[in-house]
Order: C-alpha cells, then structure tokens, then sequence
C-alpha cells in the first residue's frame, strides 16, 4: 500500500494509481542529467568489452544517474505544484561516447484519496 508523506511527490510508471483519483493535471515533466565517465574508466571499461562481462563502473554511473533524474523530476513535479507523476519513463542516451545523458519523464498531476 502507498502511503506518501505530506510532502513526498508520488512516482508511478502505471497511468492510474490505484486508491487515488487525479484532480488537476499540470502537464509534462522531466527530470534530466548527464555524466561523464573520467578518461581511466573508459579505457577500462574498453578492455572489458574485448574481454567480456560487467562493466561495473558504467553500471554505477547509470544507477546512480537514474537516481538523479527522479530526484530532479520530483523537484520539477513539485514547482509545479503536483503531488504525483504518473506514466513516468527513463530515456538514455550517448553524447560523443563520453558522456551519458538519462533523463526521467511523466505527467505531473495532483492526485487525492479515494
């Protein structure tokens, strides 16, 4: 059961959420960033694809980009004056193979107990 803080904005990759009913809908949100990997941890992770297996380093800066987008898409959710993002999707991207871009996307809405 979701039971949110007073000041907590609601993330959900459904387009409903149950026990809830949408009152107002604010529009398109978005919470973006993009990292780069220093020079050594690319090399590395270049001599992992000749060799196979995890690239451990690219998995952490992922997750913890992801991490980032949704703190950034709540940030943006709230201002907008929203309690809850609904049909909330990530989006990835390589820039210049140097850099990772994850932006995290949804509608923002104000949603009230059913």
């Amino acid at each position: 059961m979701i039971r949110p803080m007073a000041d907590e904005v609601i993330i959900s990759t459904m387009n409903d959420l149950p026990g809830y009913r949408v009152t107002i809908v604010h529009g398109e949100v978005f919470g973006l960033i993009v990292r780069a990997r220093n020079v050594f941890s690319n090399i590395g992770a270049g001599l992992r694809t000749l060799a196979g297996g995890e690239a451990r380093g690219y998995t952490k800066l992922l997750s913890e980009s992801r991490e980032q987008a949704l703190d950034r898409l709540r940030e943006a959710a709230s201002e907008r004056g929203a309690n809850a993002v609904l049909a909330m999707r990530f989006d990835c991207n390589e820039i210049g193979d140097i850099m990772s871009e994850v932006a995290a996307y949804g509608t923002a809405v104000t949603v009230e107990r059913i």
